[in-house]
């Protein structure tokens, strides 16, 4: 059984919206929470098996690099997932991890 889990993250300054599909390409969880750092750790160990994140680089993406390179199997900024895919938020950056698409929004 594949365990891999694929996450994108929205971040912005007082929240981040978070996505969580499966290899099956399933969306099974949707969550926002506060962009603090207990609790984006609290959704990420909540979480089984591989996980692959990927954030739309900004302000807060080498905070949030070094925050969860320990806690996660693939770790990816992308300058901007918005030519990538027509949905919108953490779906949209779930999605492109998934399909390998990241360095088209490089």
């Amino acid at each position: 059984m594949n365990s891999r889990k694929y996450i994108g993250m929205d971040v912005h300054k007082e929240s981040i919206s978070i996505a969580v599909m499966n290899d099956a390409g399933k969306i099974v969880m949707e969550c926002v929470i506060e962009a603090k750092a207990i609790m984006i750790l609290q959704c990420i160990d909540g979480l089984r098996g591989e996980l692959q994140v990927t954030f739309e680089e900004g302000t807060w993406a080498a905070w949030l690099y070094d925050l969860l390179k320990p806690h996660v199997t693939k770790l990816v900024g992308v300058r901007s997932a918005k030519e990538c895919l027509d949905e919108r938020g953490p779906t949209r950056v779930t999605r492109s991890t998934r399909v390998g698409w990241p360095s088209c929004c490089g």
